[in-house]
């Protein structure tokens, strides 16, 4: 994590990192204003604090209350030499906890991520640079010795050379990109989550049997991610980039609507169409792009290459960021290993969900096959070792798709993870099925996994399919373990080089008579591309373009960043429009607008619940207000502070919309209750006074919105890339 620091007046600093400021001061008698505690205060806390978070999470586990528990750290110096010091936590249990329990909660202290750091003993590393902006790559792994050379299949270069050639573009492209965590929890299965510095939502997960390959994963999701502008999906550019040459690629053409809102007869082809309007229902408003909020412009749509023919056919940027998610892009070494990887997942993806909606029953990988791949057994001794019974499948259908599963069962909660990984030769198809289920988990997480089911209707609904793409955590079918498989085990075999892998992949789909797209990208110095396949790779519905499409924003984005400028006749207007909407009540403004706010602020937890709730309040209309206010206390989930000021609120609107009683009366015990600058809000709000509480003012310009800013100037780096390429042609 980067954490920058910025000096402030005489001795105090601040750190900042993610969302948050820490301020550090010194006593006065060290010449300090005494405002705030010391840096090696906040070390000495960081410990204590930390596990005191692993107490916490021990117990809710377990349904064990914490009130009664109580925690201490004191660190005994050494008198002869101050920095050799003793970290003595004691721990205060109530009688009636178990003697198990009062062992698991002195273990799970001893887990305590600042203890496990100083007793290994970190390393400084101390230098003068000449600009802190400058590559940090260094940061992500040891340099491997010059000689090194590992190559594993699939890939047309060396790890090594692989980890190296990637840094390089990232850092050309400013990318300051650091390691958030690494896990290695059984043998040969390594995972990391890497993420930019000066944008933390900018992030990925890479997987492998290594520590390099799992890196090189990461590494190269983050450049499809960059390439394809996953990272910025639904994110509001701002108006600069809104109104510049191009908005995505220098490539994108704009298209307007034709009469009575039709769709642009320049976008898609007849096969696309039958497909994305069957019914004759899609309209060209259901394609302006969210990204610029610029309707307009006309409908922003990028090239991508018909493979049967080689024609170029347009896709609106919306339908893609609508339907797809992350399924189909990839980059690599090469253009060929990008596309064997693209179009291993979008087999991979298709084949679960087939699998997981038709509860198909698979076989077996026989005993004799695992053995041939010894480091895979070994991972899974790991996990049986440690009680999870694992099941490893064949999924390719009875040899027709180069798919496997691994199977994970946890007999403490009765949970199973299903996994899939895709690749044309069968050793590396279940590889990453195991590396898959284990990406980012610990132990503890493996608790969390869904129950198997015979409710069909469950397993069918499409928001499952999309927890199984997002992270593999959707509910499966308890017909999957059934010893009667719908195929018979194939030893099956794709493989070849990359290029003859493609040829083979891209022949599948032709066989199932299904059309791909393609789109390659080699502007930001990395091979990536991303395949299309109509009817057979989306993520969500394709109804969802009508029904639930992302460009809804464009109708609210610009009335609710202006929220504190707007007349009241303007807020009528919006809460009215709200309320037709039929949009559902607990959607977060993040999502709903593509307006990165600070998760740590009220804007970062608004709903849409709360803003007309504010709303009305605004308008005066207290009935509504409370109606909205008793929904939010019953079914929404945030901070403290927040769900006391609307304790307060409900308390203060029921005495005020009681024609017997008078806030006077009240307010007194009020204030004792809930404190006097929550209840001058509460009051405020219900006069008039207060408008949007705890809603810090904004506008379409974005000022004041640091997180999001961020994402937006990560996002200029790509767009400066990718001019400065176009203009070199």
């Amino acid at each position: 994590m980067e954490i920058k620091v910025n000096f402030l007046d005489n001795l105090r600093v601040e750190a900042k990192f993610d969302d948050f400021t820490v301020v550090a001061d010194q006593p006065i008698r060290y010449k300090g204003d005494g405002s705030a505690p010391g840096p090696f205060d906040y070390f000495l806390a960081s410990s204590a604090l930390c596990a005191a978070y692993f107490v916490r999470v021990y117990c809710l586990s377990r349904n064990i209350p914490t009130d009664n528990i109580r925690l201490s750290q004191n660190n005994i110096v050494d008198p002869e030499n101050r920095y050799n010091q003793i970290f003595k936590i004691q721990v205060e249990l109530p009688e009636d906890i178990s003697d198990r329990d009062r062992e698991g909660i002195l273990r799970s202290i001893d887990r305590c991520t600042v203890k496990k750091v100083v007793q290994t003993g970190p390393e400084f590393q101390i230098e003068a640079v000449d600009s802190l902006d400058d590559d940090a790559q260094a940061l992500l792994i040891a340099a491997p010795a010059e000689e090194a050379s590992t190559y594993i299949v699939g890939k047309d270069l060396p790890l090594e050379q692989t980890i190296a050639n990637m840094t390089a573009i990232l850092a050309n492209l400013g990318m300051k990109i650091e390691v958030a965590s690494w896990r290695n929890i059984v043998p040969n299965v390594w995972s990391l989550h890497i993420r930019d510095a000066a944008s933390p939502m900018c992030f990925t997960n890479g997987k492998g049997a290594t520590k390099e390959s799992a890196l090189c994963s990461a590494l190269g999701e983050f450049i499809e991610r960059l390439n394809c502008n996953f990272f910025y999906n639904d994110q509001y550019f701002g108006e600069d980039i809104a109104h510049s040459d191009f908005v995505h690629y220098p490539n994108e053409k704009w298209f307007q609507p034709g009469p009575n809102d039709a769709l642009p007869k320049e976008i898609l082809d007849d096969y696309c169409l039958s497909i994305y309007d069957a019914e004759g229902e899609l309209r060209g408003s259901h394609l302006y792009d969210t990204n610029s909020d610029n309707k307009a412009r006309g409908i922003v749509s990028l090239p991508f290459v018909r493979k049967s023919d080689g024609e170029t056919v347009y896709f609106p940027s919306n339908l893609i960021e609508n339907l797809f998610l992350s399924n189909g892009m990839s980059a690599g070494n090469t253009m060929a290993e990008a596309q064997v990887q693209c179009l291993s997942e979008i087999f991979e993806r298709a084949v679960k969900r087939e699998i997981i909606e038709n509860e198909l029953v698979l076989p077996d990988v026989p005993a004799e096959v695992l053995a041939r791949f010894p480091h895979i057994v070994a991972g899974i001794e790991g996990l049986e070792a440690q009680g999870f019974p694992v099941l490893v499948k064949d999924a390719s259908l009875g040899g027709q798709f180069p798919v496997a599963c691994v199977t994970l069962m946890n007999p403490r909660t009765g949970g199973v993870f299903a996994s899939f990984g895709a690749h044309p030769c069968l050793e590396v198809a279940i590889e990453r099925s195991l590396t898959e289920l284990l990406q980012g988990r610990s132990f503890e997480n493996l608790n969390d996994v869904p129950l198997p089911t015979f409710n069909s209707m469950a397993v069918q609904e499409p928001n499952n399919f999309v927890e199984h793409f997002i992270d593999s955590s959707g509910v499966v079918s308890w017909r999957f373990f059934s010893n009667q498989a719908d195929y018979e085990f194939s030893d099956w075999d794709f493989s070849g080089s990359n290029d003859e892998e493609v040829e083979t992949l891209f022949g599948i789909l032709a066989a199932l008579e299904l059309e791909a797209y393609v789109a390659e990208f080699n502007d930001l110095g990395a091979p990536a591309c991303r395949i299309l396949v109509p009817g057979y790779s989306e993520v969500y519905p394709i109804e969802d373009l009508i029904w639930d499409n992302t460009n809804v924003a464009l109708q609210y984005r610009r009335d609710i960043l202006n929220l504190h400028r707007l007349s009241n006749e303007q807020l009528t207007a919006l809460v009215e429009r709200l309320e037709e909407s039929q949009l559902d009540n607990y959607t977060d403004i993040i999502t709903f607008i593509g307006i990165e706010f600070d998760e740590n602020t009220v804007w970062g937890q608004l709903t849409i619940l709360e803003l007309k709730l504010l709303i009305y309040l605004a308008l005066g209309q207290l009935e509504e207000s409370l109606e909205r206010v008793e929904e939010f206390l019953q079914y929404n989930d945030n901070t403290v502070e927040r769900v006391l000021f609307y304790r307060a609120m409900e308390a203060a609107l029921n005495v005020v919309l009681d024609e017997e009683l008078e806030l006077e009366q009240f307010e007194h015990n009020f204030r004792r209750m809930y404190g006097n600058e929550r209840m001058d809000a509460v009051i405020g709000s219900i006069q008039g006074t207060v408008r949007f509480y705890g809603l810090t003012p904004t506008s379409m310009k974005l000022e004041g919105l640091d997180r999001h800013l961020k994402l937006v100037d990560s996002y200029k780096k790509l767009h400066a890339a990718r001019a400065n390429a176009y203009r070199k042609k």
